[in-house]
Protein backbone atom coordinates (compact mmCIF):
# COMPACT_ATOMS: atom_id res chain seq x y z
CA UNK A 1 0.00 0.00 0.00
CA UNK A 2 2.75 2.65 1.01
CA UNK A 3 4.15 2.00 -2.30
CA UNK A 4 0.96 2.29 -3.97
CA UNK A 5 0.84 5.97 -2.87
CA UNK A 6 4.13 6.59 -3.07
CA UNK A 7 3.87 6.23 -6.81
CA UNK A 8 0.67 7.91 -6.94
CA UNK A 9 1.83 11.15 -4.84
CA UNK A 10 4.15 12.41 -7.86
CA UNK A 11 1.63 12.45 -10.18
CA UNK A 12 -1.00 14.30 -8.14
CA UNK A 13 2.26 16.98 -7.71
CA UNK A 14 2.75 16.69 -11.53
CA UNK A 15 -1.49 17.46 -12.14
CA UNK A 16 -0.96 20.66 -9.96
CA UNK A 17 2.23 21.74 -10.71
CA UNK A 18 0.19 21.75 -14.87
CA UNK A 19 -2.44 22.99 -13.24
CA UNK A 20 -0.82 26.23 -12.19
CA UNK A 21 1.24 26.00 -15.43
CA UNK A 22 -1.81 26.68 -17.49
CA UNK A 23 -3.61 29.48 -15.09
CA UNK A 24 -0.45 31.35 -15.33
CA UNK A 25 0.15 31.16 -18.80
CA UNK A 26 -3.55 31.97 -19.10
CA UNK A 27 -2.74 34.95 -17.09
CA UNK A 28 -0.35 36.26 -18.83
CA UNK A 29 -1.68 35.56 -22.25
CA UNK A 30 -4.78 37.05 -21.74
CA UNK A 31 -3.61 40.51 -20.12
CA UNK A 32 -1.96 40.72 -23.42
CA UNK A 33 -4.46 39.44 -25.84
CA UNK A 34 -7.87 39.36 -24.04
CA UNK A 35 -10.11 36.86 -23.14
CA UNK A 36 -10.43 35.84 -26.89
CA UNK A 37 -7.11 33.81 -26.57
CA UNK A 38 -7.91 30.25 -27.36
CA UNK A 39 -7.55 26.81 -25.12
CA UNK A 40 -4.95 25.68 -28.23
CA UNK A 41 -3.13 29.20 -27.69
CA UNK A 42 -2.93 29.07 -23.87
CA UNK A 43 -1.38 25.46 -23.79
CA UNK A 44 1.19 26.30 -26.52
CA UNK A 45 2.37 29.17 -23.58
CA UNK A 46 1.79 27.10 -21.32
CA UNK A 47 4.32 24.38 -22.83
CA UNK A 48 1.26 21.54 -22.50
CA UNK A 49 -1.11 19.49 -24.60
CA UNK A 50 -4.02 20.89 -25.82
CA UNK A 51 -5.98 17.92 -24.34
CA UNK A 52 -4.20 18.39 -20.64
CA UNK A 53 -5.60 22.52 -20.87
CA UNK A 54 -8.90 21.12 -21.58
CA UNK A 55 -9.17 17.92 -19.46
CA UNK A 56 -8.41 20.78 -16.09
CA UNK A 57 -10.49 23.28 -18.26
CA UNK A 58 -13.44 21.87 -20.07
CA UNK A 59 -14.85 25.08 -21.53
CA UNK A 60 -13.45 29.11 -21.67
CA UNK A 61 -15.81 30.37 -18.55
CA UNK A 62 -14.08 27.51 -16.43
CA UNK A 63 -10.47 28.85 -17.23
CA UNK A 64 -11.61 32.47 -17.14
CA UNK A 65 -12.86 31.35 -13.47
CA UNK A 66 -10.10 29.86 -12.12
CA UNK A 67 -7.44 32.54 -13.57
CA UNK A 68 -9.29 36.12 -12.42
CA UNK A 69 -11.57 35.53 -9.36
CA UNK A 70 -8.46 36.55 -7.17
CA UNK A 71 -8.31 39.46 -9.62
CA UNK A 72 -11.04 40.77 -9.31
CA UNK A 73 -11.01 40.09 -5.51
CA UNK A 74 -8.20 42.23 -5.09
CA UNK A 75 -9.95 44.78 -6.47
CA UNK A 76 -12.39 44.68 -4.13
CA UNK A 77 -9.48 44.65 -1.49
CA UNK A 78 -8.90 48.25 -2.28
CA UNK A 79 -12.09 49.09 -2.33
CA UNK A 80 -11.68 48.05 1.99
CA UNK A 81 -8.34 50.11 2.31
CA UNK A 82 -10.39 53.00 0.40
CA UNK A 83 -13.05 52.69 2.88
CA UNK A 84 -10.17 52.81 5.76
CA UNK A 85 -8.62 55.94 4.56
CA UNK A 86 -10.19 58.38 7.18
CA UNK A 87 -10.13 61.16 4.06
CA UNK A 88 -12.47 60.13 1.96
CA UNK A 89 -11.18 61.85 -1.14
CA UNK A 90 -8.43 60.37 -0.86
CA UNK A 91 -9.57 56.95 -0.15
CA UNK A 92 -11.53 57.15 -3.63
CA UNK A 93 -8.47 58.51 -5.80
CA UNK A 94 -6.33 56.00 -4.50
CA UNK A 95 -9.23 53.18 -5.53
CA UNK A 96 -9.09 54.56 -8.74
CA UNK A 97 -6.06 55.01 -9.56
CA UNK A 98 -4.62 51.12 -7.66
CA UNK A 99 -7.40 49.96 -9.95
CA UNK A 100 -6.47 51.51 -13.01
CA UNK A 101 -2.62 50.31 -12.24
CA UNK A 102 -4.22 46.63 -12.15
CA UNK A 103 -6.87 46.78 -15.34
CA UNK A 104 -5.07 49.55 -17.52
CA UNK A 105 -2.16 46.84 -18.89
CA UNK A 106 -3.94 44.02 -18.66
CA UNK A 107 -6.94 43.32 -20.92
CA UNK A 108 -7.77 40.27 -19.66
CA UNK A 109 -8.95 41.14 -15.86
CA UNK A 110 -10.44 44.19 -17.64
CA UNK A 111 -12.52 42.08 -19.55
CA UNK A 112 -13.55 39.83 -16.81
CA UNK A 113 -14.39 42.64 -14.67
CA UNK A 114 -16.73 44.64 -17.02
CA UNK A 115 -17.57 42.44 -18.94
CA UNK A 116 -20.21 39.11 -19.39
CA UNK A 117 -19.12 37.90 -22.58
CA UNK A 118 -16.92 35.42 -20.66
CA UNK A 119 -16.50 33.52 -16.95
CA UNK A 120 -18.75 31.54 -15.02
CA UNK A 121 -19.88 31.47 -11.54
CA UNK A 122 -16.93 32.06 -9.40
CA UNK A 123 -16.06 35.38 -11.57
CA UNK A 124 -19.85 36.30 -11.45
CA UNK A 125 -19.74 35.84 -7.45
CA UNK A 126 -16.23 38.00 -7.36
CA UNK A 127 -18.21 40.52 -9.44
CA UNK A 128 -20.84 41.01 -7.15
CA UNK A 129 -18.53 41.15 -4.23
CA UNK A 130 -17.05 43.81 -5.94
CA UNK A 131 -19.79 46.42 -7.00
CA UNK A 132 -21.29 47.80 -3.87
CA UNK A 133 -17.83 47.98 -2.42
CA UNK A 134 -17.34 50.42 -5.77
CA UNK A 135 -20.40 52.30 -4.80
CA UNK A 136 -19.81 52.76 -1.24
CA UNK A 137 -16.61 54.26 -2.12
CA UNK A 138 -18.64 56.41 -4.56
CA UNK A 139 -21.44 57.64 -1.78
CA UNK A 140 -18.76 58.00 1.07
CA UNK A 141 -16.55 60.62 -0.96
CA UNK A 142 -19.93 62.27 -2.49
CA UNK A 143 -21.78 62.65 1.02
CA UNK A 144 -18.18 64.20 2.19
CA UNK A 145 -18.80 67.12 -0.46
CA UNK A 146 -16.02 66.18 -1.98
CA UNK A 147 -17.49 64.39 -5.23
CA UNK A 148 -19.60 66.22 -7.81
CA UNK A 149 -23.26 65.26 -6.89
CA UNK A 150 -23.88 63.98 -10.30
CA UNK A 151 -21.09 61.47 -10.41
CA UNK A 152 -21.67 57.60 -9.64
CA UNK A 153 -20.09 54.14 -9.26
CA UNK A 154 -20.27 53.31 -13.17
CA UNK A 155 -18.04 56.29 -14.09
CA UNK A 156 -15.28 54.80 -12.03
CA UNK A 157 -16.16 51.36 -14.21
CA UNK A 158 -15.42 53.49 -17.40
CA UNK A 159 -12.26 55.11 -15.97
CA UNK A 160 -10.36 51.93 -15.99
CA UNK A 161 -12.23 51.28 -19.65
CA UNK A 162 -10.51 54.24 -20.89
CA UNK A 163 -7.23 53.73 -18.73
CA UNK A 164 -6.93 50.44 -20.62
CA UNK A 165 -7.92 52.73 -24.14
CA UNK A 166 -4.93 54.40 -23.90
CA UNK A 167 -2.34 51.76 -23.15
CA UNK A 168 -3.55 49.91 -25.80
CA UNK A 169 -2.89 53.03 -28.00
CA UNK A 170 0.50 54.18 -26.93
CA UNK A 171 1.53 51.51 -24.13
CA UNK A 172 4.30 50.30 -25.86
CA UNK A 173 5.77 54.45 -26.26
CA UNK A 174 4.69 55.33 -22.97
CA UNK A 175 3.37 52.40 -20.75
CA UNK A 176 2.26 55.01 -17.73
CA UNK A 177 0.52 57.66 -19.94
CA UNK A 178 -2.40 56.56 -18.13
CA UNK A 179 -1.64 57.92 -15.34
CA UNK A 180 -2.28 61.36 -17.03
CA UNK A 181 -5.93 60.73 -18.05
CA UNK A 182 -6.73 59.51 -14.55
CA UNK A 183 -5.81 62.29 -12.84
CA UNK A 184 -7.40 64.39 -15.32
CA UNK A 185 -10.96 62.93 -14.77
CA UNK A 186 -10.17 62.50 -10.75
CA UNK A 187 -9.98 66.42 -11.60
CA UNK A 188 -12.83 66.79 -13.21
CA UNK A 189 -14.87 64.91 -10.53
CA UNK A 190 -14.29 66.57 -7.51
CA UNK A 191 -16.88 69.14 -6.30
CA UNK A 192 -15.77 73.02 -6.83
CA UNK A 193 -18.30 75.52 -6.15
CA UNK A 194 -21.50 75.97 -8.25
CA UNK A 195 -20.73 73.73 -10.68
CA UNK A 196 -23.13 72.94 -13.79
CA UNK A 197 -24.46 69.20 -14.58
CA UNK A 198 -22.67 67.32 -16.39
CA UNK A 199 -24.54 67.40 -19.84
CA UNK A 200 -25.30 63.26 -20.16
CA UNK A 201 -26.13 61.72 -16.75
CA UNK A 202 -23.88 58.64 -16.34
CA UNK A 203 -25.58 54.60 -16.52
CA UNK A 204 -27.59 53.70 -13.81
CA UNK A 205 -27.18 50.55 -12.24
CA UNK A 206 -29.76 48.85 -14.92
CA UNK A 207 -28.02 50.36 -17.84
CA UNK A 208 -24.37 49.31 -16.86
CA UNK A 209 -25.35 45.94 -16.67
CA UNK A 210 -27.21 45.90 -19.85
CA UNK A 211 -23.69 47.72 -21.22
CA UNK A 212 -21.76 44.91 -19.76
CA UNK A 213 -23.97 41.86 -20.97
CA UNK A 214 -23.59 43.38 -24.34
CA UNK A 215 -19.97 44.50 -24.84
CA UNK A 216 -18.00 41.95 -26.63
CA UNK A 217 -14.26 43.09 -26.44
CA UNK A 218 -13.36 40.85 -29.44
CA UNK A 219 -15.76 43.41 -31.46
CA UNK A 220 -13.36 46.61 -30.55
CA UNK A 221 -10.20 44.84 -30.59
Amino acid sequence: MDSERAAVRPLRRDAAHNRQRIVDAARDLFAMRGLEASHNEVAHHAGVGVGTVYRRFPTKESLVDATFEDGIDEITALGHCALNKPDSWLGLAYFVEEMCQLTARDQGLREAVFSREYGGDRVEAARVRLYPMVAEVVERARADGYLRADINDSDLALMSIIAGAVNEFAGDIRPDLWRRYVTIFLDGMRADGDQALLPVEALSADQHDAAMRSWNPRAHS
